[in-house]
């Protein structure tokens, strides 16, 4: 940590509020010292924030975080802005610049908008200033209900290369078990995710502001790690003491020599599956042996009611997911097409049936598949 040259710090609702639900200006400020001691130093620094939907809860008269998700958006809509601006006038004493950055997971992994972020967040850190990045609540959908931007995280600190990723949040650490119990042991070392084979992750964090909880901070770690980014899991209090590299909290150890591309981490962490193909024998193989594209010859069945474009498991016949990926046509066209060759398609229905069902650069081989 203490040689990394880019860091990107997560910090969650529960980290930033008080306990009636407001922005704790405290809370903020004494964060932004910490990172802009690390940013004096001489390290880039590269904030994913939550708290929109928090922040905006006081101002428009709610009790308590809403449920339904057209209140959550205009919660985010309210909050995002008065979020920043306690940022940037936190930064603003230590003569940094704060930089809003708001992004769904799809701006991550659709080629275009990836390299506009990925181009915009280099030229903000070149300039000096310190990119604070959110989910885009306001139109989100699916992400916003599942606390995502630990997995947002993960992947921000893949697309810009960072040397580690900070999550923090309202728990000091991984635990074996409830950390309210007086003999939770706190887990200092993950080497392999093997390591927490048979422990009690357990699913919320303690405030109950936030959506995310100790599950997918465990995930995001996993995904930061397999794209060589070594992480570190702690409490807000924490902060300063994690960015000097001194022992606390659990370290995930990098796992990657080289870093995959950001869509496959998208693919096998960050998506839920819209449906299922179930592969011959022979398809199993190509798919998870020879890493080719998956063809209609190959597919037997198709389940679920999915759109072109969305992500489907690839599955053997008995029912073993071996693959996610991102398929070429809707759920109801693949019937017709399943056990022919593509020659073949191009022939009888034109030439718009030539290709893939899921190209293989739409493709990763989730955990655990054999040819």
């Amino acid at each position: 940590m203490t040689g990394a040259a880019r860091v990107v710090v997560k910090v969650g609702s529960s980290s930033l509020t008080a306990p009636e639900g407001t922005i704790d200006r405290e809370r903020i400020g004494e964060l932004a010292d910490v990172l802009a001691e690390r940013r004096a130093a001489g390290t880039e620094v590269v904030l994913v924030s939550s708290g929109a939907v928090a922040a905006g809860i006081v101002p428009m008269g709610l009790a308590r975080r809403p449920r339904d998700l057209a209140t959550q958006q205009a919660a985010a809509s309210v909050g995002q802005g008065l979020l920043i601006a306690h940022y940037t006038a936190a930064l603003a004493r230590h003569g940094l610049t704060a930089a809003q950055v708001l992004l769904t997971v799809e701006d991550m992994i659709r080629r275009v908008q990836h390299r506009n972020a990925q181009r915009t967040l280099r030229r903000l850190l070149d300039i000096g200033a310190m990119p604070i990045v959110n989910e885009n609540d306001t139109v989100a959908t699916h992400e916003i209900r599942f606390g995502d931007n630990d997995r947002l995280a993960a992947l921000v600190a893949h697309l810009v290369r960072a040397d580690a990723l900070v999550l923090l949040s309202d728990v000091d650490a991984l635990y074996d078990g409830n950390p309210a119990r007086p003999d939770a042991r706190r887990i200092g070392y993950i080497a392999d995710p093997a390591d927490l084979d048979g422990v009690d992750i357990g699913s919320a964090g303690r405030r109950g502001v936030g959506t995310g909880g100790m599950v997918t901070k465990v995930a995001s770690a996993r995904i930061a790690t397999e794209a060589g980014v070594p992480t570190v899991l702690t409490s807000a209090s924490n902060a300063r003491a994690a960015l000097a590299g001194e022992g606390v909290g659990t370290l995930f150890a990098a796992r990657a020599r080289r870093r995959p591309s950001t869509r496959q981490l998208w693919l096998a962490h960050a998506t839920a599956a819209r449906g299922s193909l179930v592969l011959d024998p022979g398809a199993v193989r190509a798919v998870a042996g020879g890493r080719a594209s998956l063809l209609p010859a190959g597919v037997v069945k198709v389940e679920g009611d999915f759109s072109a474009g969305d992500p489907v498991d690839l599955r053997d016949e008995a029912g073993a997911a071996i693959a996610r990926g991102l398929v070429n046509y809707d759920a109801g066209e693949i019937p017709d097409l399943m056990g022919r060759s593509t020659r073949w398609l191009a022939r009888e229905l034109g030439p718009e049936y030539e290709r893939e069902i899921v190209h293989r650069d739409d493709l990763v081989l989730l955990a655990g598949a054999r040819a």
